[in-house]
């Protein structure tokens, strides 16, 4: 996969949803300080080990509120892991990568 591609109100689903592999949504603000500050950690998973296991999007509440409020996001950054097409696990706030490849390995261990 690679790099961390935007997802919007109208791609949600095909991007998300309909993925055969997890995505980690991340759900961020142009004005979030911590949203910034994760967003490099976000790239290093991306182009790392887990690259081919798992897709990184990003919706920007401000500009797709409809995703943001269908998943009911109140605060960013929130991180949210969908697996078949459904909300697995998210993390709310600025968390260590430790945190986020944790969150992604679990999406990835067998029912």
């Amino acid at each position: 996969m690679g790099a961390i591609q935007p997802v919007s109100d109208k791609t949600f689903e095909a991007d998300v949803l309909k993925s055969d592999i997890p995505v980690l949504v991340d759900f961020w603000a142009e004005w979030c300080q911590p949203c910034r500050k994760i967003e490099t950690m976000l790239n290093e998973i991306a182009v790392g080990d887990l690259a081919d296991k798992v897709k990184i999007v990003k919706v920007d509440i401000d500009s797709n509120p409809e995703t943001a409020r269908a998943y009911q996001v109140l605060s960013v950054p929130t991180l949210t892991v969908f697996k078949d097409g459904e909300p697995f696990r998210s993390v709310v706030g600025a968390s260590p990568k430790s945190a986020l490849v944790r969150l992604i390995e679990s999406a990835l261990e067998p029912a």
